[in-house]
């Protein structure tokens, strides 16, 4: 298939900005006569064809951006939605939130609705089918033509974007670490299936902290869950007649439903096994026991997201500036589940 003619392409051709080949399309005063006839002319030789949908989103301003979360069954997506709401308000900016439910073909049609003139830039966590097939041609599609893209949590590293992440390695091995100073030797994990990078760097983590510790790593003791929705009954059947002393759990829904399994099986949290897990929503402060959990930091992340998207927004050079990968800092909140 024939590549399409973008803007970016024209640039890289003819070693010039992005925003130099589209001020000379539209005729700006700002660039040389001889630079406009050299653009316009490699343009016409090549039958370039402006994309109507982004024209009419760099010349007309929405002021509202667009978020697609992966599913909304985790507190995090909900504070990181709170983040990104409030920063953009701050600004003057409008929100549209839609769902992909984990679904690439979900996730592609939402940005196609939305890339209809309804938004300004997008701000995206990826969905884990979209991780799995390795299709990314929506992305690089909207990036091309112009719209800015901030990737958060869930990113895909070969797309060139802006992206607020957090250390999830280094956020698991201070979980780990911190059960190995409780004296616990035997460490489970319960963690997703290694396309999904979130789960795939904090599953590192744990192997990581282990090895500088040297635990030998017990493939017996790990579980990849890759339906949420069967999760429970699975992580109930992994633990059972499982000897171990700790558990770490990459989400905190997997870290409740192996509690309720060890209480089930009548052992006790914290002084029988011990149990950590990832992001400190609602379910990690009221379940009895509290949850010791790593904090990400969602309110803090999405509104990082949102300011450097609305920066990108409103400086017209942004093109050609480079990227930025924020990293946010994690925090474990000890709680009922592990030893004091």
């Amino acid at each position: 298939m024939k590549k399409r003619l973008t803007l970016k392409l024209i640039a890289k051709e003819l070693d010039v900005s992005v925003s130099t080949v589209s001020k000379a399309l539209r005729d700006s005063a700002e660039i040389s006569e001889d630079t406009r006839q050299k653009i316009k002319a490699f343009a016409k030789l090549y039958n370039y064809k402006p994309n109507i949908i982004a024209l009419s989103l760099k010349n007309r301003k929405t002021k509202t951006i667009g978020v697609i979360i992966p599913e909304i069954v985790h507190h995090f997506f909900t504070t990181v939605i709170s983040g990104i709401e409030q920063a953009a308000n701050e600004k003057g900016y409008h929100v549209i939130i839609c769902t992909s439910n984990n679904s690439f073909d979900k996730e592609v049609i939402n940005m196609e609705i939305l890339a209809n003139g309804s938004i300004d830039g997008f701000i995206l966590s990826v969905a884990k089918e979209t991780q799995q097939k390795k299709d990314y041609h929506h992305l690089t599609e909207v990036i091309e033509q112009g719209m800015p893209l901030v990737m958060f949590d869930r990113v895909i590293d070969e797309i060139n974007c802006d992206k607020i992440i957090i250390d999830d390695f280094l956020g698991a091995k201070k979980a780990i670490q911190h059960l190995i100073d409780k004296k616990c030797k035997k460490i489970g994990l319960i963690t997703t299936i290694d396309y999904v990078s979130v789960g795939k760097l904090r599953t590192q983590g744990y192997r990581e902290a282990l090895k500088e510790n040297n635990i030998p790593a017990d493939e017996d003791l790990i579980l990849k869950v890759e339906d949420f929705d069967k999760s429970e009954m699975e992580i109930q059947s992994f633990l059972k007649d499982k000897k171990m002393d700790a558990v770490f759990a990459v989400n905190e829904h997997f870290a409740i439903y192996a509690i309720k399994a060890f209480q089930e099986q009548g052992l006790k949290v914290p002084d029988d096994v011990q149990v950590i897990g990832f992001t400190d929503g609602e379910l990690s402060k009221r379940f009895i026991p509290s949850l010791t959990t790593v904090n990400q930091h969602g309110e803090e992340m999405g509104a990082q997201a949102a300011r450097l998207l609305i920066k990108k927004l409103e400086n017209e050079d942004a093109e050609d500036e480079p990227f930025e990968t924020i990293i946010i800092e994690t925090g474990l909140v000890e709680r009922n589940s592990t030893k004091r």
